[in-house]
């Protein structure tokens, strides 16, 4: 398969401690590769050094083939990745669709089959797309985001960051502190963002939804990688799964 981004004896410094201490992952083009481990594990550090916003003390992030170590997190963004962060990051005193209006910064007027298509055209159809994924979304686009519930906001959080039709979408802990019958639909949504084209790399605390969904799976402890594998090699590992993932 085609490699989208590869990430190269990646380490991370803060101050004295390393928190990362070289990992390598790689993720496949329209696959969905999932970060495990337990907290402390460097789950968050990985994904947000990626994007930008933690400086990698060495190593390297290649996305297509591509050196872009330690880019701010907007020129990431204009080369196709985007993040929904951990804690969701709703903007306060913002209408639901004007905060889906925040992730369309980056794009820009693209020829597509041919045919010139403008930045309001694009982020047009990006907000019916969003909206088709979401619907609730679109019954609360006039509503105050912080208003929506916790599931709801998630599901803004995502649809921001699809708003700059990424190539590469980084999910941080989207399941965090939601109800189980939530989670399961945020991770539905989850794989049909997949199966709709985009790249997806997730960072999850929550082991069983993450592997039911992931292609391949990474597992963190301490800095490291400590295994990897197919989701389904995983998930068939009892013993792994209890020594690693907690359960």
């Amino acid at each position: 398969m085609e490699k989208m981004l590869e990430v190269k004896n990646l380490v991370v410094d803060y101050g004295i401690i390393r928190a990362i201490k070289g990992i390598d992952l790689t993720v496949n083009r329209g696959s969905i590769v999932a970060i495990l481990g337990a907290n402390g594990a460097g789950k968050t550090t990985t994904i947000r050094t990626i994007n930008g916003l933690v400086e990698a003390s060495d190593g390297k992030i290649l996305l297509n083939g591509e050196d872009v170590t330690n880019l701010e997190p907007n020129r990431l963004a204009n080369k196709g990745i985007s993040q929904s962060p951990e804690g969701r990051m709703i903007l306060d005193g913002l209408t639901v669709e004007e905060n889906l209006s925040v992730g369309a910064y980056s794009l820009k007027a693209e020829t597509i089959d041919g045919q010139k298509v403008s930045k309001s055209a694009l982020k047009k159809q990006m907000l019916n797309e969003v909206y088709d994924l979401f619907p609730v979304l679109k019954e609360r686009r006039k509503q105050q985001a912080s208003t929506l519930s916790g599931g709801e906001q998630q599901m803004l959080s995502i649809g921001r960051a699809l708003m700059g039709r990424p190539k590469l979408l980084l999910l941080d802990e989207p399941s965090l502190g939601l109800a189980p019958l939530i989670v399961r639909d945020i991770f539905e949504k989850i794989k049909q963002i997949r199966d709709l084209g985009t790249t997806i790399l997730i960072v999850e605390q929550n082991a069983y939804q993450t592997l039911k969904i992931a292609d391949y799976v990474y597992v963190l402890e301490l800095g490291r990688v400590k295994t990897e594998g197919t989701a389904k090699e995983l998930l068939s590992n009892d013993q792994l799964v209890k020594a690693y993932l907690g359960e």
